[in-house]
């Protein structure tokens, strides 16, 4: 029987590879068919950001199929960071949209200053007639008007209002948007490459969802995270590293842990012990500089109890 089961398993992951090969090669035709413009840059990871495989086919598969790329993970798993590494690799101009709590879709595309035109008619400014000098692009808007492909980062969506996706369907599938008060329809020059983040704090509509390739960005294992911090220490010492992992992995997995530190803060502790000379035998055992992990009372004091 356990022969058997160990045949099976082979067979389905053998089945799964192969599932995976033909999903690619079927995209990379479809992509390829007659009239298709086909541009050949691919992401391959950049000199300051480590992605894993998944995430790399992920961006290149959403950049083939001309739809945006829907980054949900934990806080610090580099979800904004990626936008910035893709602009890098491809040599393309970065647009951020960082979306709050009272952002609306409409800012994205124009924003009209009524008030300022109704002060300049009131004193007397010049052009006051003339409407489209009162209208301003917003981030959406900038990246449809580039003269060159753009990457358009549309951060944190979830934050905004449960409509906020759905009002932005329209111009995301058509690539254009309506201004009525100049009567202009504003096409975009070249399609960009849209990378939207989450942090899950809200559901996203299903309508929304199917216009997207989705990827879940999951923490870093001891060996990713090591080469992430290898980009930033390319020195440091391997004792050093090991001790400064074990203990922040062994903080991770405490349940009494409420805000687990992320990667910014290992980079910002290691910074901190590095500067400070600190002896690797001491991380795991006392845990110096306890405030760049942890931003909690609570979790500091639940790590003092229970850490040995």
């Amino acid at each position: 029987m356990a022969k058997e089961a160990v045949f099976c398993a082979k067979l389905l992951h053998f089945v799964w590879e192969l599932g995976k090969m033909a999903t690619v090669i079927l995209v990379w035709m479809w992509a390829r068919r007659p009239g298709k413009e086909w541009n050949m840059s691919e992401f391959r990871g950049s000199q300051n950001y480590v992605a894993s495989e998944e995430l790399m086919r992920a961006v290149n598969i959403a950049m083939v199929l001309q739809k945006p790329l829907l980054i949900k993970g934990e806080p610090g798993t580099g979800k904004t960071m990626l936008a910035e590494a893709i602009s890098q690799a491809l040599g393309k101009k970065l647009i951020i949209w960082n979306i709050k709590s009272t952002t609306k879709a409409q800012d994205g595309l124009y924003v009209y200053d009524v008030v300022q035109r109704l002060y300049d008619s009131q004193f007397g400014g010049e052009g006051v007639d003339d409407i489209a000098k009162y209208v301003r692009l917003g981030k959406l808007g900038e990246a449809f008007t580039a003269e060159e492909q753009v990457i358009l980062l549309i951060d944190e969506i979830d934050k905004a209002d449960l409509e906020f996706p759905n009002d932005l369907l329209w111009e995301l599938d058509r690539m254009e948007f309506h201004i009525p008060e100049t009567g202009e329809t504003v096409t975009a020059r070249h399609r960009p490459v849209v990378i939207i983040t989450s942090n899950a704090e809200k559901e996203l509509p299903d309508a929304f969802l199917r216009r997207c390739v989705f990827h879940y960005i999951e923490f870093p294992d001891k060996e990713l995270m090591a080469e992430i911090v290898r980009v930033h220490f390319p020195d440091l010492d391997d004792k050093l590293l090991t001790q400064a992992l074990e203990a922040f992995y062994r903080i991770r997995q405490m349940p009494q842990i409420k805000k687990k530190p992320s990667t910014s803060e290992i980079i910002d502790w290691l910074r901190a012990l590095v500067h400070e000379g600190v002896d690797p035998k001491r991380v795991v055992k006392e845990v110096p500089y306890l405030g760049v992990l942890l931003k909690k009372n609570e979790d500091m004091d639940a790590l003092r109890r229970a850490w040995r």
